[in-house]
């Protein structure tokens, strides 16, 4: 069992500085960067990098589970994070994701948007590399994992990027898009690499596979029903700033938004774990039973999913209630 070190920490700057880069490729940020994007940018730009986001990461869990490189011994190294440090390390994910989206989002306002491609360019550059930089610090990766990573992800985008304009329009118009965003995903997380010992990997990837799905059913049941979309002629990326009218709109939406996607996690999983309690006949606080695949995969799948069709149909719905729209 991993136990937690103690440490003495001689520059603050970088201590704090890194350790919020870390959460830049955590759970925290995705649920609230990702739908911020959704509710205030763009419909097209948040779809490509959910698209895009869930791809990279499901591949990025999957080689560290099939790989088996270990991460950094410890010591020398001294670990900053512990609930991570059971998974192998290779490829480091934090790059994978931080690359995916910082440049995804780039490369999908660059046309749509009018602002200095280069200060684009070095604002991802600099969010990518600060994310790839805290895995070091933290001493969770080497740096060919942080480099394999980053490297990954970058051919991934290449790749994708040809077949996106493709990959959206079915994803909005096939009525075969709602049956298969939920079955294939369950279908990858059910057969996901098995281990000797347990590993948050395939939790996690469950996670992302499950709000990757739940959205993107979402996108399909807006196209069918034309959901109004947000009004954005007003907010450009660039200069000038937006309106002060404009930045009440977009921080009301969000902390809107938030607020019921965070209660719908909530609910969701308290529903879902008694459910399944009541199924295996175990307690909700049981956190051994919660790590078996006939729970865990359901859990999280169906309380992610629901927290990615939350984002992107009833808190628009919402937010046109009140006026935000």
């Amino acid at each position: 069992q991993a136990c937690a070190q103690k440490y003495i920490v001689k520059n603050y700057f970088y201590y704090y500085l890194f350790k919020f880069s870390a959460a830049l490729g955590e759970e925290v940020f995705y649920i609230t960067f990702l739908p911020f994007i959704y509710w205030n940018i763009d419909h097209s730009v948040s779809r490509r990098m959910i698209i895009i986001w869930s791809i990279v990461m499901y591949i990025g869990q999957v080689s560290k589970d099939i790989l088996k490189w270990p991460r950094p011994l410890s010591p020398p190294v001294v670990k900053l994070e512990m609930r991570t440090n059971a998974e192998y390390g290779m490829p480091s994910t934090h790059a994978m994701a931080a690359t995916a989206i910082s440049f995804s989002f780039l490369i999908a306002t660059t046309n749509q948007y009018k602002y200095p491609f280069e200060l684009g360019l070095v604002a991802a550059f600099v969010f990518s590399t600060l994310v790839c930089l805290s895995r070091l610090y933290t001493g969770m990766h080497t740096v060919l994992d942080v480099i394999g990573g980053a490297l990954i992800s970058a051919v991934l985008l290449v790749l994708l990027y040809p077949a996106w304009d493709t990959i959206d329009h079915l994803l909005l118009t096939s009525p075969f898009c709602p049956l298969l965003s939920i079955v294939v995903p369950l279908v990858l997380c059910y057969n996901y690499p098995k281990l000797d010992y347990y590993s948050p990997t395939r939790g996690d990837t469950t996670t992302i596979l499950g709000a990757g799905a739940g959205a993107t059913v979402g996108f399909w049941l807006n196209n069918q029903y034309a959901a109004p979309a947000y009004t954005s002629e007003n907010f450009q990326l660039g200069f000038p700033l937006i309106s002060s009218k404009m930045l009440v709109v977009v921080l009301a939406r969000f902390f809107v938004g938030i607020f019921i996607v965070l209660l719908t996690r909530r609910l969701m999983k308290s529903v879902v774990l008694g459910m399944l309690g009541y199924r295996y006949k175990f307690p909700i606080g049981d956190l051994e039973a919660r790590r078996r695949l006939e729970v865990e995969v359901p859990y999280k799948f169906v309380t992610y999913s629901s927290v990615g069709f939350c984002a992107t149909v009833l808190v628009p719905l919402l937010h046109g209630l009140l006026g935000l729209m």
